[in-house]
């Protein structure tokens, strides 16, 4: 007989973020405190982009992968304040190097105060989440965090060398992600591993589940880009295009397009700009390019949902198992 008790099976992203209600009030809590400076632009640009929305999933995969590894301490509070940061940062640079105008449906901090000030604020959104990781004083959790950041800047670097590149490759492709994206899913996941205390190889299960839903997460951002409309994607559809950004769903159309069209998609790409983004999604409709991107996030979520096969059950693994769903069905 089987005494444990019922897992809450969330209806939707609200039930989670319900459930993490008083640990998400608690990084908010830390996250103001601690993007106080003298300098009143970085106040300005940091609570524009801090307070401009979204889910803050990162964090809450952490936060949910230290209490389904058992942790009642508070330093994943302090550690999802980091994560956030890292990922907050990023979004300042990525700006100003996409020359992006929206994001999360409000104007995009480098168009308010100009590409010099974005990119300074994101250094030093970046210099105080390593002051948070001191206070910590656990270097496997700096040495982590420092391999991370390391690696999201190589996979920026990676993604700007390949802008305007019909011939990227599907593994290519898949690098780039992993690096930009999906390491710091997998970093906020082994991190709950740390402080549950749970063994080196678990540790690594659930990086795995962060690689695949982070991995996941992105390829449906790719699919919407060319799918949703603008208010519903909370940037500009077509964005990816116009900036010669080479894809999934890109390199899967030109893969299944007749000649003519593979000609057409290289010619756009090479040009860059989204005047003739309505040819290209025509073309990924009549491939099934959208639609296979989709199978392939869809296969990464369920690889993600199995690697946390080594957390006992609870209402936050139920939840992580539900964030994989989440990541692939949201927006469409």
């Amino acid at each position: 007989m089987n005494d444990s008790p019922a897992q809450t099976v969330p209806a939707g992203i609200d039930d989670i973020l319900d459930q993490t209600r008083a640990d998400r009030q608690a990084v908010d809590r830390l996250i103001v405190d601690r993007l106080a400076s003298d300098v009143v632009l970085v106040n300005q640009i940091s609570q524009h982009i801090i307070n401009g929305g979204g889910k803050r999933m990162r964090p809450l995969v952490h936060l949910l992968c230290a209490r389904a590894a058992g942790y009642a301490g508070r330093d994943h509070i302090k550690l999802a304040a980091i994560i956030e940061f890292i990922h907050t940062s990023t979004l300042l640079h990525d700006d100003v190097v996409d020359e992006s105008s929206r994001r999360r449906g409000q104007v995009t901090a480098n168009r308010m105060w100009g590409n010099a000030a974005s990119v300074l604020v994101g250094d030093f959104l970046y210099s105080r989440s390593f002051q948070l990781m001191v206070e910590l004083e656990r270097m496997r959790i700096m040495h982590i965090l420092a391999d991370t950041t390391n690696t999201i800047a190589e996979g920026e670097v990676l993604q700007l060398m390949q802008m305007g590149n019909p011939d990227l490759g599907v593994k290519d492709y898949y690098q780039v992600i992993s690096d930009k994206t999906a390491c710091l899913f997998a970093a906020s996941a082994r991190l709950g591993g740390v402080l549950g205390e749970l063994d080196e190889t678990d540790c690594d299960r659930l990086a795995d589940y962060g690689l695949y839903l982070g991995q996941a997460f992105q390829i449906a951002d790719d699919v919407l880009d060319y799918r949703a409309d603008g208010d519903q994607l909370g940037k500009n559809t077509g964005d990816d295009l116009a900036e010669g950004k080479v894809t999934l769903p890109l390199i899967l159309a030109l893969q299944q397009a007749a000649a003519g069209e593979q000609a057409l998609i290289r010619e756009i790409v090479e040009a860059g700009g989204s005047d003739r983004f309505g040819e290209v999604r025509d073309i990924m409709l009549r491939t099934g390019a959208l639609d296979e991107a989709m199978r392939q996030a869809g296969s990464l979520a369920e690889k993600a949902r199995r690697a946390l096969s080594v957390l006992p059950d609870s209402d936050a693994k139920t939840a992580l198992e539900y964030l994989a769903v989440y990541a692939v069905q949201r927006g469409f």
